[in-house]
């Protein structure tokens, strides 16, 4: 008769023949793919978006600029 540690007996992985743990069911491997690929897409957009504000603010850098040294080369 083996007796079980406290922590093999609340663990709720199962080892299986090959040596791997698995979880209990698939449902979370699923919802982790799930939530990687949303993550992808929501660093792709972010980026994206970054790029769209750092030019947009060059611009406007610029506009200012030009602005500026039209008023004071006028005097």
């Amino acid at each position: 008769m083996e007796k079980n540690s406290w922590a093999d007996q609340w663990d709720n992985k199962q080892s299986s023949s090959s040596g791997k743990t698995t979880d209990g069911g698939g449902a979370s491997a699923k919802y982790k793919e799930k939530v990687e690929a949303g993550l992808g897409k929501t660093k792709a957009a972010a980026t994206s978006g970054l790029k769209k504000v750092k030019i947009g603010t060059s611009l406007g850098l610029n506009w200012v600029k030009d602005k500026y040294n039209k008023s004071t080369t006028k005097n």
